[in-house]
């Protein structure tokens, strides 16, 4: 059985950490409104955008400290990354061409979708009509295509 964790064998945040650790409180509060916020009169998948939102906003804003800013440590990144402050899966996507501006993993999973292919967020603006508004089923986004 594996030990449990306990806050006496917990690492303590590297250097760093109180500098961000405001910015990431909020971060945590507006999760919680989200969570709480009520449900009526919305679709099943539309109760759980702003979670996708605010969880790509958070990802979004340590991926700009570390790879574009530089403000924060290797070590602090690989703390929060390992903390679950960010997703990593998400962050190594945009370090990819054509994914720097991806807002969910689930737009690019092709097993998710009706015809086998990318969600229609990821269609470039120029390829749809002008007065056609996309909105992604799966959280809301309407384009993440790094060509927009």
């Amino acid at each position: 059985m594996p030990p449990m964790r306990t806050a006496r064998n917990r690492k303590p945040p590297p250097d760093g950490f109180d500098d961000i650790e405001d910015t990431l409180l909020e971060f945590a509060n507006r999760m919680k409104d989200a969570e709480n916020e009520s449900h009526e009169g919305k679709k099943k998948q539309e109760s759980v955008w702003p979670i996708f939102q605010i969880t790509h906003q958070r990802s979004r804003y340590i991926y700009e400290l570390y790879y574009e800013k530089e403000a924060i440590s290797k070590q602090l990144y690989d703390w929060l990354l390992k903390n679950k402050y960010a997703q990593a899966d998400l962050i190594s996507k945009w370090k990819k061409q054509g994914y720097e501006k991806l807002c969910c993993l689930k737009c690019i999973q092709t097993k998710e979708t009706n015809f086998n292919s990318t969600c229609i967020c990821r269609v470039p603006k120029a390829r749809l009509q002008e007065d056609q508004v996309i909105e992604c089923v799966s959280c809301g986004c309407r384009g993440c295509a790094s060509s927009d």
